[in-house]
């Protein structure tokens, strides 16, 4: 039997935002058009996360909290290690990369992680749904707070050229966190139709994230970002991306086997400790960066995000698969009395001599099967 390719397909999403670049290339937002764009890219991220607010439920919350162990090792995969490993690659490359492009790269490493991928990556691998939907909006729901600090601390320090101000994180609070927290109050009213009607929501998730990259990319297209880039720098990001992402992948793995993580929790760390948020990251950029400079900050952002999304779906169905060949292990009848019974269920007979021959074959390819599944957690 042909194996079915591990390879994920192209994620639509990425051909929209190439669409939405090209668009804001060739025909930018200028004047007052300009305007009207960022107050509708504003309430969008306003609903997106008033409706993020409302999907989010508290029983999954309240089953995944007291796991304080895991949440404590993904907040410092997202807090600390990316920072760091953030602030190492920028400062070896400063000298050959555009500042505005080298802000973006350290700027990526201080954002939340992502949300609904990393819960659906985590149920694909089939790892703990519910420590993944504690740990992952604990930390969309702190960097809030601590992106804004960390950008004002980390990316003045490193000379990145940002522009923040503590007033910042009063933006960000009333655009995403009021917004989060208003939509998460009235869950008990409109939670039920939320939860009923997420296909007809998903458009608004993905649309507010266009909107603003339409926005931000319109901005710096009209200040010449398209003389500044150059193709070598945009291989560079990627190279670099890349780099990041496997470091902190690497590590993670290393760490989960160092403290003894179960599979189930090792799967969340990997992912929500090695994401990185397009949704938060696309308008705390434009609260934090001057508008002239969006554009360019966000590009690293929107290079990581797809090389994430490819790494974790393979990674993903790698897991799944993995956990269904163990389960098939597991459900191997093992034994006379199994064998017997399982034959018996489906019409068929074991002659007294052959059952010895039987019950080795079967303890046999248990074996095999626990072999190729990785073995026990």
């Amino acid at each position: 039997m042909l194996r079915r390719s591990s390879l994920p397909s192209v994620d639509p999403f990425l051909i929209w935002l190439v669409t939405v670049v090209a668009m804001a290339s060739a025909l930018p937002a200028r004047g007052v058009a300009a305007g009207w764009f960022g107050v509708a890219a504003d309430l969008a991220i306003a609903l997106l996360f008033f409706l993020h607010g409302a999907k989010l439920s508290r029983a999954a919350i309240v089953d995944g909290i007291g796991n304080w162990r895991l949440h404590g090792l993904v907040f410092a995969s997202t807090y600390g290690l990316f920072p760091l490993v953030g602030l190492a690659v920028t400062g070896l490359i400063g000298g050959v990369i555009d500042p505005r492009l080298g802000a973006g790269l350290l700027f990526l490493t201080l954002l939340p992680s992502t949300v609904q991928s990393s819960i659906a990556f985590t149920a694909l691998a089939r790892g703990n749904v519910a420590g993944a939907v504690c740990s992952a909006s604990l930390s969309n729901l702190l960097g809030i707070v601590l992106t804004p600090l960390l950008v004002g601390l980390l990316m003045h320090s490193a000379g990145a050229g940002a522009v923040s101000s503590w007033g910042s994180a009063r933006t960000i609070a009333l655009q995403l966190l009021v917004p989060f927290v208003g939509g998460h109050l009235l869950r008990p009213v409109i939670g039920g139709w939320v939860d009923r009607h997420k296909t007809i929501l998903q458009p608004v998730d993905r649309g507010s994230i266009l909107l603003v990259v339409y926005t931000a990319f319109s901005a710096a297209v009209v200040n010449g970002i398209w003389t500044k880039v150059t193709v070598p720098q945009l291989g560079l990001l990627l190279v670099v991306s890349a780099l990041i992402l496997a470091v902190v992948m690497g590590v993670n793995v290393m760490v989960a086997r160092l403290v003894g993580l179960t599979r189930a929790d090792a799967i969340v760390l990997l992912f929500c400790g090695s994401k990185k948020s397009l949704v938060s990251g696309v308008p705390m950029a434009a609260a934090l960066f001057a508008p002239a400079t969006v554009g360019m900050v966000v590009l690293p952002l929107m290079i990581f995000h797809q090389l994430q999304l490819f790494a974790c779906a393979v990674l993903a169905g790698r897991f799944g698969r993995s956990a269904a060949l163990r389960d098939a292990a597991i459900r191997v009848p093992q034994g006379e009395d199994q064998a017997a019974h399982v034959a018996a269920a489906r019409g068929m007979v074991i002659p007294e001599a052959c059952m010895p021959g039987v019950v080795a074959n079967l303890a046999l390819l248990g074996r095999h099967a626990a072999t190729l599944s990785g073995g026990s957690d």
